[in-house]
C-alpha cells in the first residue's frame, strides 16, 4: 500500500510532488535540496553548509517514516559543479558508516531547482 511522508521539519515540495513515498516497506525519497524549512530561504553561502542542509532534510523525511541513515540503501547525488565532488563527499560521509554506506552514483548536471549546487535523492528499506 502506497503511503505519502509528509513533514513540517522538511521543506515542502516546489512542485507537484511528495516528499517521499512508503510503498510496502521501500522508502522512496524526493530530491531534496537546501532550503531551510524553519525560514524557506536556500542555504548557499558555501557547498559544505549547502551539502549538510540537504542531508539534515533528508533525515527529516526518513524520521517521519520511522527511519534514520542505516536504512537507505541507495542515493543518487546531482552536481552542479563535479568539481564539488570532494567537499559534497566529505558532508555526504558524516551521515552514514562507511561499512554498510549505500550504492550511489554522483551525476554533475548543468542545472538544479532554484539554482542550487547539490541535490541528494535517495531509496531506503525496513
Amino acid at each position: 500500500m502506497k503511503k505519502i511522508i509528509k513533514t513540517k521539519n522538511a521543506p515542502s515540495p516546489v512542485g507537484p510532488y511528495n516528499q517521499a513515498i512508503l510503498f510496502n516497506n521501500t522508502l522512496y525519497a524526493s530530491g531534496q535540496i537546501a532550503i531551510n524549512p524553519l525560514n524557506n530561504q536556500i542555504i548557499n553561502e558555501d557547498i559544505e553548509a549547502e551539502t549538510k542542509q540537504v542531508m539534515e532534510n533528508l533525515n527529516e523525511v526518513l524520521k517521519e517514516a520511522k527511519m534514520d541513515f542505516s536504512n537507505v540503501v541507495k542515493c543518487t547525488i546531482f552536481l552542479k559543479d563535479m568539481n564539488d565532488f570532494e567537499s559534497v563527499n566529505q558532508i555526504y560521509s558524516t551521515f552514514f558508516n562507511e561499512k554498510d554506506a549505500p550504492a550511489r552514483e554522483t551525476v554533475e548536471v548543468s542545472m538544479l531547482p532554484k539554482n542550487v549546487n547539490v541535490e541528494i535523492s535517495l531509496i531506503a528499506i525496513v
